[in-house]
C-alpha cells in the first residue's frame, strides 16, 4: 500500500491468484471492458500465444475520493503455470489485498489445492497469511455443467473462512462482486491500520518524557544521599564551646569575661578588644595615661609632648629671671 499525503492519494494493490486457466485475466478484461472510461487505466497484459499470461496482467482502477483520498487500485494477476514461481512471488511483493480464482469443474480440485498452498508459502515469504490479508475466493466458471458443488469446494480450498462468490468471468457474473467485496475489505483494513498507527505515534510521542522522568526518578534513587552533619561526642562538644577567661587588669580594674573560640575552629580569629572598667563603673584610662600615671615611659607621641611644655616652662623662668633682674627693661628701652 503506498501513500501519498501531499497528493491525498492512495494505492492499493490486488492480486488476482490461482491455477492456470482458472479465468483470472478474464475477470481483468471484464473489469476494464466495463468500467467507465475515466476510472481505469490501460490493461497491460504480456502473454504468449496461446493467451497464457507470460508475467503478469496489470488494470489501474480510480474508485474515486474516499474520505477525502482519491482511492486507486492496481490490479495484477499471476501466471498460472507452476515454472512461474518466482513471478508469482514478486508480484506478490507489497500486496493488499488477494481473489483467489478457483476453478469449479471436475479434475481441477487438485489443481486449485497445489495453487492454494503455493500462495500460502510465497505469502509467507513476506510475512503475510490468509487470516491476516484481505482474502476472497471466487468459484468461476459456474455456468458449466460438470462442477463441483460449493460445499464440496469449501471444504477443500475454504480453510480460513473467507468469503466467497459464485461467478463466470466469461460472461461478467460476480466479477465486480468480488472485486467490490475485497476492495472493501482493503479499505477496511487500511483504516484500522490508520486508527493504529495514530494510537502508536502517540505512544512514541509519550515515550521521551515517560523515558525522561523514569531516567530522573532512576537518577534521583541511584543518587548518594546528601550526609548529614556528624553527631558530636557529648564531651568533645563541651570542650568546643567557646571558653571564658577572665583578665586581670592593673590599678584597680576590675576582670572582664571574654570569650575565646576553641582550638581548631576554622576561620581568621576575629580580634577582641575587652572592654575594661575601672572600679567605679566608669572606661578605664588610654594606656598612654595609664603609663604616665605609673611612671612609667610613655610612647614616641607622648615624648614630644612632654619635651615641648618643658622647653615653654625653662624659657618662661628664663624670662621671669631676665625681668626681674633689669635686664629685660634694658633691652626694651
Amino acid at each position: 500500500m503506498q501513500i501519498n499525503f501531499a497528493l491525498k492519494e492512495v494505492n492499493c494493490k490486488i492480486v488476482y491468484y490461482g491455477p492456470g486457466l482458472s479465468g483470472k485475466t478474464t475477470n481483468l478484461e471484464v473489469i476494464h471492458s466495463k468500467a467507465p472510461t475515466t476510472n481505469r487505466g490501460e490493461l497491460t497484459s504480456i502473454a504468449t500465444e496461446g493467451d497464457r499470461t507470460l508475467f503478469f496482467d496489470f488494470l489501474p482502477l480510480n474508485l474515486g475520493n474516499v474520505a477525502g483520498m482519491k482511492t486507486k487500485f492496481q490490479l495484477y494477476t499471476v501466471p498460472g503455470q507452476v515454472f512461474y514461481n518466482s513471478t508469482r512471488k514478486l508480484v506478490l511483493q507489497g500486496v493488499d489485498g488477494v481473489v483467489f480464482v478457483a476453478d469449479s469443474r471436475r479434475g481441477k480440485l487438485e489443481e486449485n489445492t497445489e495453487s492454494l498452498e503455493n500462495l500460502k508459502e510465497n505469502m509467507a515469504e513476506y510475512g503475510l497469511t490468509l487470516q491476516t490479508t484481505p482474502f476472497v475466493i471466487q468459484y468461476n466458471k459456474r455456468d458449466l455443467e460438470d462442477i463441483h458443488t460449493v460445499e464440496e469446494l469449501d471444504r477443500a480450498l475454504n480453510t480460513v473462512n473467507a468469503p466467497t462468490v459464485e461467478a463466470s468471468a466469461l460472461t461478467g457474473e460476480g466479477v465486480f462482486p468480488t472485486l467490490k467485496k475485497l476492495a472493501g475489505m482493503v479499505l477496511e483494513n487500511l483504516n484500522r491500520q490508520q486508527s493504529s498507527s495514530v494510537v502508536r505515534r502517540r505512544m512514541l510521542a509519550k515515550e521521551p518524557v515517560a523515558a525522561g522522568v523514569k531516567a530522573r526518578a532512576g537518577e534521583a534513587a541511584a543518587a548518594p544521599s546528601t550526609p548529614s552533619a556528624p553527631s558530636r561526642p557529648a564531651g568533645r562538644a563541651a570542650s568546643e564551646q567557646p571558653a571564658v577567661v577572665k583578665e586581670h587588669v592593673a590599678s584597680g580594674v576590675k576582670p572582664v569575661e571574654r570569650r575565646v573560640p576553641p582550638k581548631g575552629a576554622s576561620g581568621v580569629k576575629p580580634r577582641v578588644t575587652p572592654r575594661r572598667e575601672n572600679a567605679s563603673g566608669r572606661p578605664a584610662a588610654s594606656p598612654a595615661a595609664r603609663d604616665v600615671a605609673q611612671g612609667e615611659r610613655p610612647a614616641a607621641g607622648s615624648r614630644a609632648a612632654l619635651y615641648i611644655v618643658l622647653t615653654l616652662v625653662v624659657l618662661g623662668g628664663a624670662a621671669a629671671a631676665l625681668y626681674y633682674t633689669g635686664v629685660l627693661g634694658k633691652l626694651l628701652g
